[in-house]
């Protein structure tokens, strides 16, 4: 009875149509804009953003990232590349978690 039952949630974990693929794209574009957007905030010199892009200068800041107009090209590859990767991963153990329905 017990390996019926593994089977049963093994089954019903991989009939789970959650679209990781595009959970993974959708993240991707989330995480690409938000590097866009703050630092072009930046930029524009808007109160309150300059902490966020500097922070995302210590994290891409080796890889190219900037707070210029390149700085917007490679955050937003690198936030879409980071999103894509680790939020599709996330989606991906989602869709093999045991939901009951």
């Amino acid at each position: 009875m017990f390996a019926r039952d593994i089977l049963k949630i093994i089954m019903e974990a991989s009939m789970n149509k959650f679209p990781a693929l595009r959970f993974a794209v959708a993240a991707g574009i989330f995480l690409s804009l938000h590097a866009v957007i703050v630092t072009i905030s930046a930029m524009a010199g808007i109160p309150g953003m300059r902490p966020f892009a500097e922070l995302l200068t210590q994290f891409y800041g080796p890889y190219g990232y900037s707070i210029s107009g390149t700085g917007i090209i490679v955050g937003a590859l690198l936030g879409f590349s980071e999103g894509f990767v680790h939020l599709g991963i996330f989606g991906l153990i989602y869709k093999w978690l045991p939901i009951s329905r």
